[in-house]
């Protein structure tokens, strides 16, 4: 949840659901500023270079492979959550008072959740998809195969869908005692049984798994990328491998940067919950450290339009066409990502062949053939 509020009676005393702890929203006078500023910034920038990358997507649907899907699955959740951010910039801009009812609010607690999570279990398998890709072509080809992509997908929506239908049968809003109406607040939650136990299983299987998951893919991809490298004089001239890996090493980080602040913030808390019990201080701490985690961790999906542009060739040609400028494109080729993939998709198996070969035009292929053979 993105903030928390608890009532307990003085700044001292155990927290309780019955008690009053004034301190929570002592800043929203700058909150209601600052944070619906930078929303509406990652509204603007998330939903226009998402939809461009959707445009770019768009044309390669005829030829569909795995990478294509995945990709177009995780634009499409990156842009249903992007359209779910006015609602949240409402919200903030009141001071935290939310006057559209309990219904509307959980049905935008639920829009946000479920599609911040879909992002995360697409990255995940799109991570995956290259780990098979590139290490392990033959063996489970099968799991590539549009076919079976398409149930895989599926899955995830299915899968994520499990994880957040809970939030709909619990109550979301909460009246204050300053008459302001929360919204998708912790303390909201406070009644729901075992939920420290509830809210640590979800930040494992929601970020731990897909975070190990996504980090032990590309350190084996980037491992292959360097002996390839070494092994493939051509590919080291021309610098692919070492482009590639840079990326691999962008998307990994801002992964990282931006969803380990906001489920560690979670996680740590819980389990302070489950051997103590947190006073109105420790509250008014974490309420605002959420705010602030929640901001870094939806930063992903307006950061992702720039990773295309400087991982997709495809995508980067078609900002510079809608922005009119003249520039030359030949630099472009030094990252070799397919049109249709996307910031996770930066190694395509039919782009960079790393089975001792590398892709490039016939005079390439024929010095690195003469090359092998002086070998």
């Amino acid at each position: 949840m993105d903030s928390t509020t608890v009532a307990v009676t003085s700044s001292l005393s155990p927290i309780s659901s019955e008690s009053n702890c004034t301190t929570l929203y002592a800043h929203r006078d700058h909150a209601k500023v600052l944070m619906p500023l930078f929303y509406c910034i990652v509204f603007v920038v998330g939903l226009f270079g998402n939809c461009l990358a959707l445009h770019v997507i768009r044309p390669n649907l005829k030829k569909m492979n795995s990478t294509t899907l995945y990709s177009l699955n995780l634009v499409i959740s990156d842009i249903l959550f992007t359209l779910s951010l006015p609602a949240r910039i409402t919200y903030y801009a009141l001071g935290f008072h939310w006057p559209l009812g309990e219904l509307l609010c959980k049905i935008s607690g639920f829009v946000f959740y479920i599609n911040t999570y879909a992002g995360v279990n697409f990255m995940t398998c799109l991570s995956i998809d290259r780990f098979i890709a590139v290490v392990l072509p033959l063996r489970f080809a099968r799991l590539r195969k549009v076919s079976n992509v398409r149930y895989i997908c599926a899955g995830v929506w299915l899968l994520v869908l499990a994880q957040t239908l809970p939030l709909l049968s619990m109550n979301m809003t909460h009246q204050e005692h300053d008459n302001y109406t929360t919204c998708m607040e912790y303390p909201n939650f406070e009644k729901v049984d075992h939920i420290a136990t509830i809210l640590i299983g979800a930040v494992f299987i929601g970020y731990i798994i897909p975070v190990v998951t996504i980090l032990l893919c590309y350190s084996v991809l980037c491992s292959k990328l360097h002996l390839t490298a070494k092994t493939n004089h051509l590919t080291d001239r021309f610098g692919r491998s070492r482009k590639a890996i840079g990326v691999i090493c962008c998307v990994s980080l801002v992964f990282v940067v931006c969803f380990s602040p906001y489920h560690i913030d979670i996680l740590q808390y819980m389990i302070r919950k489950l051997v103590s019990n947190p006073d109105c201080a420790d509250l008014t701490v974490f309420q605002k450290s959420l705010h602030v985690t929640v901001c870094v961790m939806n930063l992903n999906s307006c950061l992702d339009p720039f990773i295309y542009f400087f991982a997709c060739k495809g995508y980067k040609r078609k900002v510079l066409k809608l922005l009119k400028l003249h520039v030359s494109m030949s630099f472009s080729s030094a990252v070799r990502t397919s049109p249709e993939g996307s910031s996770k998709d930066f190694i395509d198996g039919n782009k960079i062949q790393l089975n001792g070969s590398t892709t490039g035009p016939p005079s390439d292929r024929a010095t690195e053939r003469r090359v092998n053979r002086h070998e």
